[in-house]
């Protein structure tokens, strides 16, 4: 239990620590949103998937069920690393209706890997006790947190947007 409050609270200084970490950049840069570079984003996920297969204390079992998941959680990540770098360089089209195109694109994207994660994650969940699944949602909503800009997972907004 101890190890699951341990990194539980792990996961929550992190993304509190790079939320901060963040913001100083903006502070120092005179008011310009700092953009993590490739190893600030690799680091920042190595950090969340420890720490949820840590706070999740798999069995055996459930051990099985692991690389799939963590591999959909990786892929989910990097694909939205890649997505927010092509879009840094790009300028927005001044035609609304080329707007909503690119838009959907994306939203079609996003759907695509969100299902592949729900697939990958559903067998190692549906293996998981009570205390688990708790600890699971717990920790997953970490990814679901607006941070560090464009390098964390995040909740879609309300406009659908990526």
């Amino acid at each position: 239990m101890w190890k699951a409050v341990l990194a539980g609270t792990a996961a929550a200084v992190i993304s509190s620590s790079s939320l901060v970490f963040a913001d100083q950049m903006c502070d120092r840069d005179g008011g310009s949103r700092w953009q993590p570079s490739a190893a600030d984003i690799k680091a920042f996920t190595d950090a969340r998937v420890a720490a949820l297969k840590a706070g999740l204390e798999l069995t055996a079992e459930q051990e099985k069920n692991w690389p799939a998941a963590e591999a959909a959680i990786r892929d989910m990540a990097k694909a939205r690393a890649d997505r927010m770098a092509a879009r840094t360089n790009e300028q927005p089209p001044s035609d609304p209706v080329e707007a909503l195109h690119q838009r959907a694109e994306r939203l079609g994207t996003v759907a695509t890997g969100l299902k592949k994660l729900a697939d990958a994650e559903e067998p190692l969940y549906r293996s998981l006790d009570d205390a688990q699944k708790q600890r699971f949602e717990i920790l997953t909503r970490v990814r679901f947190h607006r941070q560090m800009g464009s390098a964390g997972w995040q909740k879609p907004s309300e406009h659908g947007d990526d």
